[in-house]
């Protein structure tokens, strides 16, 4: 029997990328997780550690190299591995997502409420009566009907971003991807789009899985956390074991691990990750640590 209560597992994924010499870098090297039904876990780390690339093969852009992603849908009756299906079966899984991209990915040359209709009228069987009346709700959730007649070039960076998951929520999915949510975006209106993404977690019921470096969110919005490095996991946990690890007094650390976290946690310019000893001793705990 299926374990109803994970709604992905990430099993040993491995992708790699080709340099322009020929040979082949692992941006990703064997990630291991899961992902609980309802929960929003945390995607972390610094540039180049995987998370972007991590995401790409959630959703399927990415194929792997090796390795497992299993998804539990609601309708399915055993997982299915979405590294093993085709590009048919591929976009039917996909109608279960929503994704809301880093710059909200709207389309310039259509309206905002022509931009979250168009996922109804190529992915649905919804009487075109009646996507009018369900775009108007799903703006209403984000709190931009009045920006309905609006073009994306009269939004501000904030109101994309609503926009954006207007669109993403408009075949109410199971799952919703987030890319930097709060990239290019002022603290007020991060914070606030935290809250409406927490909110729409909460009345949607969804699992939430968002990749992210801003910290301040990610401590506003986490249930779980997981951190990258070198396309490894270096730790995964509840937000309550990152905050202990972010509030320690850095001195009473012993586990040079627990020490680079903090450091990362904490945006600090000073400590084991930014030092030459430091940096060659955190590569071989990268590599010893088992996903």
């Amino acid at each position: 029997m299926p374990n109803t209560d994970i709604a992905i597992s990430v099993e040993n994924v491995v992708k790699s990328f080709a340099t322009r010499d020929g040979k082949r870098v692992r941006v990703l090297d064997g990630v291991t997780f899961d992902i609980h039904r309802g929960e929003t876990l945390i995607i972390m780390g610094g540039s180049g550690c995987g998370k972007s690339t991590l995401l790409n093969c959630l959703i399927g852009e990415y194929t792997v190299d090796e390795g497992h992603i299993r998804f539990q849908t609601k309708e399915l009756k055993e997982p299915v591995d979405l590294c093993g299906l085709d590009e048919p079966r591929l976009n039917n899984l996909r109608k279960r997502f929503g994704i809301l991209f880093q710059s909200g990915a709207l389309f310039n040359s259509m309206t905002v409420a022509e931009n979250v209709a168009l996922p109804l009228i190529e992915h649905s069987h919804v009487d075109p009566s009646i996507i009018d009346i369900m775009v108007s709700l799903k703006l209403r959730q984000v709190h931009m009907l009045a920006h309905r007649d609006k073009m994306p070039s009269q939004l501000s960076g904030g109101q994309k971003k609503r926009a954006g998951l207007a669109r993403a929520i408009a075949l109410d999915p199971e799952i919703l991807f987030y890319d930097e949510p709060s990239a290019g975006l002022d603290p007020v209106t991060s914070a606030a789009i935290d809250e409406l993404m927490m909110d729409l977690s909460k009345k949607l019921q969804v699992t939430s899985i968002v990749v992210t470096h801003e910290m301040d969110s990610a401590f506003r919005i986490a249930d779980r956390m997981v951190m990258l490095d070198r396309g490894r996991v270096l730790r995964i946990g509840p937000r309550s074991d990152f905050e202990a690890l972010r509030d320690a007094d850095p001195d009473r650390l012993t586990d040079r691990r627990d020490q680079l976290i903090r450091q990362f946690l904490n945006g600090a310019s000073r400590g084991p990750l930014t030092d030459t000893e430091g940096m060659c001793e955190f590569e071989k705990l990268i590599f010893d640590t088992v996903g």
